[in-house]
């Protein structure tokens, strides 16, 4: 059991962590989450005893094995198989004093309990673990300085995994990760039998490993019980329950205020409006629901083209001349296609993300593309390049030369970049911020064509839903590289495996690629579709895009049907009973007829309320069978 208890801490003045608290069950495998900027590294950090909070406290059994990855990556000499074997400290200590121990009887003890936490299997499970990282051989044994900072950080990871501590603390794991070693992470924690805490954004992730999910908003915690998607079915009726909550304390509270007001001069009611105020001051208020209004993405949708807007005939591309990287390219993009290319970390997703972009050209074989054609190629460098000191206002008007002022500043408010927030400098934007930023420039001039490297790193899980629907309302061709397989699900029509030195068609579903990368299952065949079913494919993509949109509209015309006769019959309810308040048509009915035109708004928000539930159900379904 982890108890979280008035779990307080201010930084900077600002209170961060409100009186958290918490109590997760044994064994249990949570996932935090909330928006970016919520605490949820520093609640991490006072559970791994890293920060001391103000106040509060956090109780655990004693002797309980905290594991958190450190924030600077492992570096030396050591291989990465050297530094995940050394991650068990008991097992190294153990071997160290057998080596240097005469005692008969202590190296009895010793290898008897060697033998106990199963050390003689330890390489090889250090050497599945990273595999499952994406270390082949040849990288498990090579010394860590010669890897970059992200395959470095997925040491650590590895590390951590392979020292099975008691309480498992994981913040933001697939950060480094691509879609492949994600899927084996996910398949690792499945079976982890000790407690995990886990910061994640990966929706799948949420749904498959956590049984209770942990919402941290506005510095405090609520336990809910289930993966993301039970949580947002709970959330959204607590935040129904609410919403009715604080209607009803608002109608009591001008209640009471208009009596107050009418009653206090009199001395016959003197005393009942005291007792009303007293009343009154004692109300505790109920918080409105807090939504983000800049939580938006709108990609503008370009001029129509002809298909197709690039092919690809048997080209080759790579960084060096007369070595390619990528050879046997033969590939079509077309307006409306949606693309997501698979294939682990260094197999040459980025290469031929740059050779469509035109940021490369084919060393060998044929590429053309459509002379009109406008790219937007996001990569997380240009977040990283963005200019700390400027402010996205000023970033676009650089790169919208000659564009008027109100069409540099509508760009922005596509990204939810309104008001102040576009003249904020960058250096104080979170990091999901700068990536909309940078979104927002790359698709300045409505390119016919976006291509994304992985787009959801720094993004929420709200940010990365409102991401997917810009997608799937966007018109133009989609490339996108990334480790979250939601998005990928729910925007891609095709997929291309780049492995082996090429890229062709994979031809089973994002499922059959999950069973074939952690091997369930035998690998699909890989070939290019024929012309005729890719067609049909992408038009039965575009006729999905369109059915899911008509839906998705439904829906929110029933809710706004709702919201249409509930505020009339609060109308109608203030006529009733307090005629002073009530507008000039309402004013003069009668109260019979006003109980008649109550009924009929009661009968009104039934009808609504029906078509909003025969619509989402419509939804559901379409969403499932597709």
């Amino acid at each position: 059991m982890l108890n979280l208890s008035g779990i307080t801490v201010r930084l900077g003045g600002r209170v961060i962590l409100d009186r958290a608290t918490a109590a997760l069950p044994p064994k249990s495998r949570v996932g935090l989450i909330g928006r970016n900027g919520a605490g949820k590294s520093t609640l991490m950090k006072v559970i791994a005893g890293m920060n001391d909070p103000d106040d509060g406290s956090v109780e655990m059994p004693r002797g309980t094995r905290i594991g958190y990855i450190a924030q600077e990556a492992p570096a030396g000499d050591a291989t990465p198989f050297e530094t995940v074997l050394a991650a068990d400290l008991e097992r190294a200590a153990l071997l160290e004093e057998a080596e240097h121990s005469h005692n008969v009887d202590r190296l009895g003890e010793i290898h008897e309990r060697l033998n106990a936490i199963d050390a003689h299997t330890a390489p090889a499970r250090a050497a599945r673990i990273l595999v499952g990282l994406g270390f082949d051989e040849a990288m498990q044994h090579r010394p860590l300085d010669s890897f970059s900072g992200g395959w470095k950080m997925r040491v650590a990871l590895a590390a951590l995994l392979f020292s099975g501590p008691d309480l498992l603390l994981l913040d933001e794991p697939s950060n480094h990760l691509d879609l492949e070693a994600t899927m084996w992470l996910e398949s690792f924690l499945k079976s982890y039998r000790a407690t995990i805490l886990i910061v994640s954004h990966e929706r799948d992730l949420l749904n498959n490993v956590v049984d209770h999910i942990l919402h941290l908003e506005g510095g405090k915690t609520t336990l809910y019980v289930g993966g993301y998607n039970a949580f947002e079915r709970q959330r959204a009726e607590r935040l129904a329950q609410i919403a009715s909550a604080r209607a009803a304390q608002e109608t009591q509270r001008a209640k009471l205020q208009d009596y107050i007001a009418r009653n206090s001069a009199r001395a016959s009611t003197a005393k009942q409006a005291q007792s009303r105020a007293k009343a009154l001051a004692r109300m505790e208020p109920i918080a409105a629901a807090v939504e983000d209004p800049t939580l938006s993405f709108d990609f503008p949708s370009p001029a129509e083209l002809k298909p197709p807007l690039v092919t690809l005939d048997m080209a080759a591309v790579g960084y060096e001349a007369g070595k390619p990287i990528l050879t046997r390219l033969n590939f079509r993009l077309d307006p409306d296609d949606r693309v997501a290319l698979l294939g682990r970390n260094g197999n040459g997703k980025t290469t031929l993300a740059r050779l469509l972009a035109a940021q490369l050209a084919p060393m060998d074989g044929g590429m053309t593309a459509s002379g009109k054609m406008r790219v937007g190629y996001f990569t997380q460098y240009q977040v990283e390049e963005l200019d700390t000191g400027d402010t996205p206002l000023e970033h676009m008007t650089r790169q919208m030369k000659g564009a008027t002022p109100g069409a540099v500043r509508a760009q922005l408010g596509r990204f939810g970049f309104s008001g102040d927030k576009a003249l904020t400098l960058v250096g104080k934007l979170s990091g999901g911020e700068r990536a909309r930023l940078a979104l927002a420039l790359i698709t300045r001039d409505a390119p016919h064509m976006l291509i994304l490297d992985e787009p959801t790193n720094h993004l929420d899980v709200d940010a990365r839903e409102a991401l997917v629907q810009a997608l799937n309302n966007y018109s133009g061709a989609v490339v996108v590289v990334s480790h979250d397989r939601h998005m990928l699900e729910l925007t891609a029509d095709r997929l291309v495996l780049v492995d082996g030195g090429t890229a062709a068609e994979f031809s089973g579903t994002l499922d059959d690629y999950t069973d074939m990368v952690l091997g369930k299952g035998a690998p699909a065949t890989e070939k290019p579709a024929p012309r005729q079913s890719s067609k049909e494919a992408r038009k039965a993509a575009a006729e999905a895009r369109e059915r899911s949109k008509t839906l998705r509209d439904a829906v929110k015309a029933a809710e706004a049907e709702v919201k249409r006769w509930e505020t009339r019959r609060s109308e109608i309810d203030r006529a009733m009973f307090d005629p002073k308040a009530a507008t000039p048509a309402d004013a003069r009915r009668t109260m019979t007829e006003l109980m008649k035109l109550r009924a009929e708004a009661t009968a009104a928000i039934e009808t609504a309320e029906a078509d909003w539930m025969a619509a989402s159900e419509a939804l559901e379904a379409f969403a499932e069978a597709a």
